[in-house]
């Protein structure tokens, strides 16, 4: 119960762009945060931004490398996330994930706890 569904990535020129996005499966209710994380090989997992989805104000929070470069934003009502990642570097090579934080089920109301995707890759290459 309760999944995150990504799609984007791929392959970009260095100062290119790409656009990531992840959306809970419909019997999720409502989520606190969501976030996207990334791994490169050899390095250590980082939280690359985040943003609260159940408040009123969006709070977002970046990974120091992404700042400026890295916009996230949300649908409140289809419990969405976007990442768009501009002037993208080599260094941002790595496996994306979306995160989910206090997902809460339909209906039920029941804690989902948190979710996370599949996984995608975003390779930065000329």
């Amino acid at each position: 119960q309760g999944q995150l569904v990504e799609s984007g990535g791929g392959l970009a020129q260095p100062g290119g762009s790409l656009i990531l996005s992840c959306a809970c499966s419909g019997d999720v209710f409502s989520v606190y945060k969501m976030g996207w994380y990334r791994q490169a090989p050899g390095k250590k997992r980082e939280l690359v931004a985040s943003i609260t989805v159940s408040t009123h104000h969006g709070d977002r929070e970046y990974a120091d490398a992404v700042q400026g470069r890295f916009t996230i934003s949300r649908d409140q009502e289809k419990n969405m996330v976007y990442l768009q990642m501009n002037n993208l570097r080599s260094e941002d090579t790595a496996d994306y994930w979306c995160k989910a934080w206090s997902a809460v089920e339909w209906g039920t109301r029941r804690d989902l706890g948190d979710l996370t995707g599949q996984g995608t890759q975003v390779t930065v290459s000329s």
